[in-house]
Parts: structure tokens; sequence; C-alpha cells
């Protein structure tokens, strides 16, 4: 059987990745925050595990007992990470480090045995969620903590894939434009929602570079903006 772990899985998008590979029929792990619970929902190929990812020792922690469960991870879908609007002058430097351990360590301390593991077996996809205001700064000029610290996501997976130029392990980078989630809707209501994106569709997309079809593929970067 096929393996993935997911990080977030009570979030909107990790919830939507675990549910779609579910269906593709792979053994899911996934990472829930300590105030959420452990079971997110109930499957027979499910396993959720409470970790503070921010923490490099839980967050180790978290892939051993993983891999216990699933043997070899094949795939990897971080999504764990967080939002917060601010200009320059607006923006304090304890603003800008609550972002990146949010969006930047949350990510680093699961790819990292990630992608250590995957060079082991000699395969993996690793993917990790960006943000349109970290490919184009012009874009978080009024969100600067977000805009620096998913740029470091960006970053993060070129050092990856340059290490891993040689072997059949892949990290690919999803830059959603909006996604179209509760909080969003709440927090924007006069916005045009159908231009949003949907977790499902992220997630779809994220199980065709995990398919046959796009084993060839390398250093993606994939760009899901919908209608925006």
């Amino acid at each position: 059987m096929q393996t993935v772990l997911v990080t977030g899985a009570s979030g909107n998008l990790g919830r939507a990745v675990a549910l779609k590979f579910l269906q593709e029929g792979y053994r899911v792990v996934g990472s829930t925050a300590p105030r959420h619970g452990e079971t997110p929902f109930e499957h027979q190929h499910f396993t959720g595990l409470q970790a503070d990812l921010s923490k490099e020792s839980e967050a180790q922690a978290f892939f051993d007992r993983a891999v216990a469960v699933l043997k070899q991870v094949r795939v990897a879908v971080l999504t764990v990470g967080g939002f917060a609007m601010g200009k320059i002058a607006d923006t304090t430097s304890s603003e800008i480090e609550k972002q990146y351990r949010l969006n930047f360590e949350t990510c680093y301390h699961v790819a990292r045995p990630a992608f250590r593991h995957m060079l082991e077996h000699g395969f993996g996809r690793i993917f990790l969620v960006g943000a349109r205001p970290g490919l184009d700064m012009k874009q978080g000029k009024a969100m600067i903590p977000y805009a620096l610290s998913k740029s470091l996501v960006l970053r993060l997976a070129e050092l990856i894939n340059e290490e891993a130029k040689g072997t059949d392990v892949v990290c690919s980078v999803i830059v959603p434009s909006t996604i179209d989630t509760p909080q969003n809707r709440a927090s924007m209501p006069d916005a045009n929602f159908a231009k949003w994106v949907k977790p499902d569709r992220i997630a779809e997309v994220i199980a065709f570079y995990c398919s046959s079809a796009a084993a060839d593929i390398r250093e993606p970067l994939i760009k899901i903006y919908g209608g925006a």
C-alpha cells in the first residue's frame, strides 16, 4: 500500500489532502495540533497523531511514530502554517519571528527528517505550501511577516532539490491564491468566492504529481490560482 504523511490534517487543506489520498488507496498518517485532538475523521487507513511541530523534538518524535506506522514514507505533504497582515512601519521583529516559526520552522522540522528518510529509501515526494506573496514580494507589501516566512519555504524547496539531484526524491511547492475556507470567507465577506481555489482541488493536483504520469517532473513550482 502506498503511504503519505500529512501535517495539519485537522486544517482545511490538510484534511482535504488526507481524504484525497485515502480515496486513492493510500495509508495516511496525519499530524494534528494538541488542541484539535488526534482524529479529525474516522477511516480504517488513517492514523492521527498529536504534535506541536514548532518544536523540533516533537516534530522528530511525530515523524518517528509515523514511520513506525507506515514503514516507509513515500509522500509528505506539509500544510501547517498561518497568516498575518502588516506593513513594514507596523511590523515588529517579534511578529516576523512568530510567522517564521509558524510557516517555516513547522515545515523544516518535518521536511528535514522526511528528506533524510526518502534519500535512504531511494524515493520520495515532498510537497511544501508556498504563497503568492512569498513568490513575488510586490504581492506581500501589506503582509510583511507572512511574505518573508513563505519566501523561505520556497528557498528551502530549491535547496532540497539541489541536494536531491541524481535521486528519485523531488520537492514540489504548491503556490495557491486565496483558498476557499470558512475562515477566509468570514474575514473577506465581500470577496468573489468563485475565484478562490478550493482545498479539494489543490488535493487533486497534489495527487496528480504523485502519479506515474508525473514521474519525470523535477523541481515543480505549482501555481494554483483558480480564477484569481
